[in-house]
């Protein structure tokens, strides 16, 4: 393995969930396709596979991407995303001020589980974190790390 080039959510509506990450998040769109074919059919495991799929960032996240893809066909079906579940993922995006930014994505919707918590042990010490939800219900964190 070399390096990680990206993480993925399946997403049901990938138009809603573009405004999500770019328009709320702040992410930017990078890339935009459609997947057609034997060979994505053969990758993703499924006969007649349609993928449509976004690629966005963040300035400063080091060439990390998300990639969002919404299944056209097949078409899925929501699961259960409780974050107690094994193969339930999260993504956790560093902030430096958690009351200001949980407060500005808070004026705009977005559902959070908590208000932000002082972690008490562990790496991050000293700092708070915060779980939030996408528009399907995926876990996203906030987390400011302790000073110094």
């Amino acid at each position: 393995m070399l390096s990680t080039a990206h993480v993925s959510f399946t997403v049901e509506d990938l138009e809603r969930s573009l405004e999500f990450y770019r328009d709320t998040l702040g992410m930017k769109l990078v890339a935009r396709m459609e997947r057609v074919g034997e060979d994505i059919s053969r990758i993703v495991g499924f006969e007649n596979a349609h993928l449509r799929i976004a690629f966005l960032e963040l300035p400063r996240a080091g060439g990390m991407q998300l990639e969002l893809i919404e299944y056209v066909s097949p078409r899925g079906r929501p699961i259960d995303r409780d974050t107690c579940n094994p193969g339930s993922a999260h993504i956790c995006f560093n902030v430096e001020d958690i009351p200001s930014a949980y407060e500005a994505l808070r004026g705009r919707g977005v559902a959070f589980k908590s208000e932000p918590v002082p972690i008490q042990t562990g790496v991050n010490k000293g700092g708070y974190a915060v779980y939030f939800l996408d528009p399907d219900g995926n876990t996203l964190e906030l987390v400011q790390r302790p000073k110094g």
